[in-house]
Order: structure tokens, then C-alpha cells, then sequence
């Protein structure tokens, strides 16, 4: 498939500056740029691959004003990530999708399939289970009995999904994840710990994302509850009775323990660890390794550390603590030469 500089300035709403009739086939990173590739540019920092790259086009922000000649065509448009980001997810949609039941996948007869499903050698769907038009189970998939997939679903090698679990329209579960294994409940007794079944459910709602290795448990009672647009990225764990509301983001190896209610449009970062049985409000960012003891009521706030605090705070704080064994030592030595001028005040 081949696009010219003025269909692609048409759909991502942008203007060509150079040859209209500039014609890629394919994506690259603007400093690995070949002749037919389109790059994009936003970071000041990569301006240099602007003049030297092979690219036939490039996306640049609309206020970008070239200190050199460029060779590949321009489109300007508001914000380049947002353009290439609708590009790259035209490409993947005009993609042949897979159909058919591969003979060496097991579908048990109760169960329910939809239209153009495509089930791989090895995948499984289990008894009263039900998949939803266009969706996709790659190899050792399994959806376990009465769980419901809906359409245009993706779950990709090794992806489970146990029993009565529900997944919304066009989600998709990469490698590994887990919907629905129970959650971490063990009562302690004399003798050890004693399991307490976990009867609830998950829900992951439309256009959820879970990333590799990414698990979801189902309730104690009731249901873990993943609201709409939310992603969540490789090796988070989110337990049981947790519901995360709708557009938030959960980053790499992020854990929530359960019964927590966090809010919508949240962010945490890398490595965030969240306590059980709080809230965190909306449009919430914690930064990376933050860990959240208690509930965060007032909304919109951006913040860092243990227990999370402002970030201006936390940087001066960490600046304090990393000093700290130099004033151990002062501190030290101040209190020598005090001890040391009071006796001497004595022996007058």
C-alpha cells in the first residue's frame, strides 16, 4: 500500500510543505529513515534527523521552522505523536484479519461462536462459553466456561480467561495475562492458612488493554470490576474486588491490592504500589515507585514518593536525605564539641 504526502496530510487534517506527491510504504523512526518511510518529529532533541534522514515524509508539529534545508516533504500538523498514532492504527486496521477454527483447537459443544472467529491450533473454549464476532484466540488461548467475549476481541498466545469471566468489545489480552484467577484470600488459622473461596468475577469493559503477564483477579464477592479505555501495561497486577475507572492508565508492574477504587483518567507509573480497601480520586498521576498507604481525595493532583507527596516536596526532601550521613556526621562532631565546651564551663 502506498500513500502519497497530500492523501495522509487529507487524514490527519495537516498541510504539505515540499511535494505533495511524496509516496511512502511503510513506517521508521526519524533516525533510521528510509527512502518511502514516514517518520514523525516533536522532540527538540531529534531536530538534527529533520536534515539528515531518508525519509520521503515527515510529520512536524505546525509551529516547526527548519534552521537547514529538508529534503523529505513536511506535514504540519497540531501534535505529531496524535497524527502518527491514528496512522499507525489505519495501517493495522486495513490488515487482513484471520478467520476459521483451526482443526486442533477445542471448542466444547455448548459452546457459542460468533461470526469470522479465529481460533488457532490449541486454542480453547470451554463449555456455555461464548466468543463475539471477529475475535481472535491465538495459540493456547483458553476461555474458560461461561465466560463471554465480545466482538473483535484479541487474545493472544497463552492469554486465559477463567470461568464466567466477562470481556467487553475490542479488547485485548496479550501474551500471558490473566483474567479471573482468584483472588489472594487465605484466612490464618492454628494449623495454617485456610483458602476462602473466591466466588466473584471479572469484568473487563470495551476497549480495555492488558499488557503480557498482566493479571486481573476475579472477587472475593461480587466483581473486579476494569472500566472502559482503560490500559494496562505488561506485569500489573490488580486484585480482587478493585475497580479502575474508565480511561485510566496502570504502567509496568504496577499492583493494586484489593477492594481499592481508583478513579478515572488516573496514571501510575512504574513499579506504583497501591494499599487495599482505599480510593484514589480522578485525573490522579503518581510517579514511579510511588507507594499509596492511605486513600488521595482531592483530585488532579500529580504526585511522588512514599506516601505520595507534591513532587517540588519530594525533591527537596530527597535532597536532605541523600546528605544525610554527611550531617549524621556533623551532627556528630557538633555534639563532641559541645560536650567538650560544657566541660570545660565546669572546670572554671
Amino acid at each position: 500500500m502506498q500513500f502519497t504526502a497530500q492523501q495522509i496530510a487529507a487524514f490527519v487534517s495537516g498541510t504539505v510543505e515540499g511535494n505533495p506527491e511524496a509516496s511512502i510504504h511503510t513506517f521508521a523512526k526519524i533516525e533510521e529513515g528510509v527512502e518511502g518511510a514516514l517518520s514523525f518529529y516533536y522532540d527538540p532533541k531529534y531536530e538534527p534527523y529533520v536534515y539528515q534522514t531518508r525519509s520521503s515524509i515527515i510529520l512536524v508539529p505546525d509551529t516547526f521552522q527548519p534552521a537547514q534545508p529538508v529534503q523529505a516533504a513536511l506535514i504540519r500538523v497540531k501534535d505529531p505523536r496524535e497524527a502518527i498514532g491514528r496512522l499507525l492504527s489505519m495501517y493495522e486496521s486495513m490488515k487482513p484479519k484471520r478467520t476459521g477454527i483451526d482443526p486442533l483447537a477445542y471448542v466444547a459443544p455448548t459452546a457459542k461462536l460468533g461470526k469470522d472467529v479465529y481460533l488457532a491450533p490449541y486454542a480453547v473454549v470451554g463449555e456455555g462459553a461464548e466468543i463475539g464476532d471477529g475475535t481472535q484466540l491465538f495459540p493456547h488461548a483458553v476461555v474458560g466456561d461461561g465466560a463471554h467475549i465480545g466482538d473483535n476481541c484479541i487474545l493472544y498466545a497463552g492469554a486465559v480467561v477463567y470461568h464466567d469471566c466477562r470481556i467487553g468489545n475490542r479488547c485485548i489480552l496479550h501474551a500471558g495475562s490473566v483474567v479471573g484467577a482468584d483472588g489472594f484470600g487465605f484466612a490464618p488459622t492454628a494449623e495454617g492458612y485456610e483458602k476462602i473461596p473466591q466466588i466473584g468475577i471479572a469484568i473487563l469493559e470495551d476497549d480495555v488493554e492488558l499488557g503480557a503477564n498482566a493479571c486481573v483477579d476475579r472477587a472475593t464477592m461480587g466483581a473486579t470490576i476494569i472500566h472502559r479505555d482503560v490500559k494496562i501495561d505488561n506485569l500489573v497486577q490488580v486484585g480482587h474486588n478493585v475497580e479502575v475507572d474508565s480511561h485510566t492508565v496502570l504502567c509496568a508492574q504496577v499492583g493494586i491490592a484489593g477492594s481499592t477504587k481508583v478513579g478515572e483518567w488516573c496514571t501510575f507509573t512504574g513499579q506504583v504500589g497501591v494499599a487495599g480497601h482505599i480510593s484514589i480520586a480522578d485525573h490522579t498521576t503518581l510517579g514511579a515507585q510511588s507507594g499509596c498507604p492511605g486513600s488521595i481525595r482531592k483530585p488532579g493532583q500529580t504526585l511522588l514518593g512514599t506516601p505520595p507527596i507534591d513532587p517540588k516536596v519530594f525533591a527537596r526532601a530527597f535532597a536532605v536525605y541523600k546528605n544525610l550521613p554527611d550531617m549524621a556526621a556533623q551532627l556528630r562532631a557538633l555534639r563532641k564539641e559541645v560536650e567538650t565546651l560544657k566541660a570545660e564551663l565546669e572546670n572554671k
